[in-house]
């Protein structure tokens, strides 16, 4: 009987599947994943955070585009220290973006303060139970529990499904995910 894959085994595993994708399927996914739309009702000004992407991250720019199209306001999230909540500053796709502490690009720090309702979240692995393997800082399982304390904030993690992994070994501090999108299918983890 050997022992369930660790955390940091199924990251490992999870993230050299989504770096084997050539540029052509990832900008297929990302398209894919815009042309299908949220899964949730996209209302007048609700406040969607998305990210800039990464190493092989997928783009959630298409899907964002067409999110503002419909009417909700766009964000980005800041990074501050370790252990606190992210910040979410106001992103349109033409503002420029400047280089946070960790040399992911950023928003602007004169870009309005908000609070997203909406947040797309990059991740490395996800299971059919909408836990996710983040890279392991967990400032997103931070985020949504502060947050949270003040109103529901629907996560939907944004992922190639190549990602997909089975079971992850979830933590007490781990918030799982209302939604996962990939370029195939939408995973809706809220009944469950």
């Amino acid at each position: 009987m050997h022992a369930s894959p660790s955390k940091a085994e199924l990251r490992a595993l999870a993230l050299a599947k989504r770096d084997a994708l050539s540029d052509e399927q990832r900008a297929a996914a990302a398209e894919a994943l815009a042309r299908r739309g949220a899964p949730f009702e996209i209302t007048q000004g609700m406040i969607i955070s998305g990210y800039a992407p990464i190493r092989s991250e997928l783009d959630p720019a298409p899907l964002m585009k067409k999110l503002a199209d419909k009417g909700a306001r766009l964000a980005l999230p800041c990074i501050n220290a370790r252990g606190q909540s992210l910040t979410f500053r106001s992103w349109s796709p033409q503002d420029r973006l400047m280089l946070g502490p960790l040399g992911i690009p950023e928003p602007s720090p004169a870009a309005a303060e908000v609070h997203p309702d909406v947040m797309l979240v990059p991740l490395a692995a996800f299971d059919k139970l909408g836990h996710r393997i983040g890279y392991g800082a967990g400032y997103y399982d931070y985020t949504f529990a502060h947050l949270r304390k003040a109103k529901h904030v629907i996560g939907a993690g944004i992922a190639f499904a190549a990602q997909e992994t089975k079971a992850i070994p979830a933590l007490s501090h781990d918030v799982p995910l209302d939604y996962v999108l990939t370029e195939r299918k939408t995973f809706d983890f809220r009944s469950s």
